[in-house]
């Protein structure tokens, strides 16, 4: 059966497919975009569906969402997946869509996965979307600024779908058991509240997937009285163990990675690994989690804490050496580590500072006293005269600001600015009493 096609023998179709709501007035969730005068309730209601995009996870009512406007609008609604269908199928969605036109009736054209589309198929479907002949709805879990290209996107408003909530999905499942007609309401189900509230938290947003954990549940049901009952002891057979996975080059893969980091650099350490946890625990590679925290330790952390990069190497080296299970704990190591640590982005800031600088400076020259000397020619050039050996300096430091290694004829700047935090604290002494030693060299001047 076509993903689209309804099932000719309701009764053998899935719970989620039978209960999928057919008015705007019994969909679930959503109700910044459905609620009383939000903008789909409003196109529904008094028209005209305009282009869309829906955005969100999945099983948050996206072709449901569709299949209402085109009903409630009372327009001709053509069904399209971005994987399957190609051009012809485009072009035969077209001419139907100009029979309709023809009727006095406007066409939506719902695509479902719109981030799959090709530039074939997308050249194909722009001017039709442009002049009109075809209201799109495209669905998509990915994000579509990434995904669709932007004369399609630009004739289509993004509507952002959430995961359900905990209750919305609750009220999904309580719908299905009363309903007789569509639903369970017919086997006279009894199931307690925190029964459904472990189905809605192992759904994890998805409507489809809790219904599909309820019905599957009903397998397990035990007799009482005239009806029969789900006892909790036997989720566990139902729910088993939830992989919770994700596309690994999909937004949640990026959004965990960066709210590990930012988690860490607000100093979160609980936060941190619980997004690491659930990371990995989505099948995400541990490996990327380290790497990660290899940029942190010196994008937020830096000389606050020098410790903190050759640890995470440390636990980087440890993860390969040791294999996954006892590697995750020492990447859980650095991570808290990091977190704990205070926080400086001078190392980030002064090096960004210094790539501006450079690329400003196309005529940059190294001060001739700085330059190797390994030839007689070289050398007669005058290459490593007036050099300073700090080693042989008091208190190693070549003190003045004629030996300051900056280039010649460049207006002298300051990238690295540490901060009053963790080790940079020393650094800002040890900057502060050089300071003092180049000025006492040049008589007392500034350096």
């Amino acid at each position: 059966m076509d993903l689209f096609q309804q099932a000719t023998n309701e009764d053998s179709a899935p719970l989620a497919w039978r209960m999928r709501p057919r008015r705007l007035a019994d969909y679930v969730g959503q109700q910044a975009l459905v609620g009383p005068g939000k903008p789909l309730r409003r196109m529904a209601e008094d028209g005209p569906v305009r282009s869309m995009i829906l955005w969100g996870p999945p099983g948050t009512g996206k072709t449901t969402l569709a299949e209402i406007l085109a009903e409630e609008s009372g327009a001709h609604l053509e069904r399209l997946s971005a994987v399957m269908a190609g051009v012809k199928d485009i072009r035969e969605a077209v001419e139907r869509a100009r029979v309709a036109q023809g009727q006095g009736r406007e066409t939506l054209l719902f695509l479902d996965e719109i981030h799959r589309l090709n530039k074939s198929q997308q050249d194909a479907l722009l001017p039709h979307v442009e002049s009109g002949l075809l209201t799109l709805i495209g669905a998509t879990t990915e994000n579509p600024s990434f995904e669709v290209n932007s004369a399609l996107l630009s004739r289509a408003r993004v509507h952002v779908l959430k995961a359900l909530d905990q209750a919305e999905l609750v009220e999904v499942l309580r719908r299905a058991l009363a309903d007789a007609e569509h639903g369970l309401g017919d086997r006279r189900l009894a199931v307690d509240d925190a029964v459904l509230e472990l189905l809605a938290r192992a759904a994890a947003g998805d409507a489809r997937r809790a219904l599909g954990l309820l019905e599957t549940a009903c397998d397990f049901t035990v007799a009482e009285g005239d009806g029969e009952r789900l006892p909790r002891e036997a989720l566990e057979d139902v729910i088993g163990h939830q992989a919770s996975a994700f596309d690994k080059q999909g937004d949640h893969y990026y959004d965990l990675l960066s709210a590990i980091h930012k988690s860490i650099r607000s100093s979160r350490q609980d936060a941190a690994l619980l997004y690491i946890a659930r990371f990995i625990h989505g099948g995400g590679d541990p490996l990327d989690v380290v790497r990660r925290l290899a940029a942190i330790a010196s994008e937020d952390v830096g000389n606050a804490d020098p410790r903190a990069l050759p640890l995470v190497m440390s636990a980087w080296d440890a993860y390969l050496r040791l294999g996954d299970y006892e590697g995750q704990r020492a990447i859980a190591h650095a991570a808290i580590h990091l977190a704990v640590a205070p926080k400086s982005n001078a190392i980030d800031q002064a090096w960004k500072r210094a790539q501006a600088f450079a690329a400003a400076q196309p005529r940059l020259e190294v001060p001739t006293y700085l330059r190797n000397a390994p030839t007689k020619l070289m050398e007669s050039l005058g290459h490593g005269d007036g050099y300073r050996y700090a080693h042989h300096e008091p208190e190693g430091y070549p003190a003045g600001s004629a030996h300051d290694c900056w280039p010649e004829d460049l207006p002298r700047e300051r990238f690295y600015q540490p901060t009053a935090y963790g080790q940079e604290k020393r650094y800002n002494q040890l900057m502060a009493w050089r300071e003092e030693r180049d000025a006492e060299a040049d008589g007392g001047g500034k350096p």
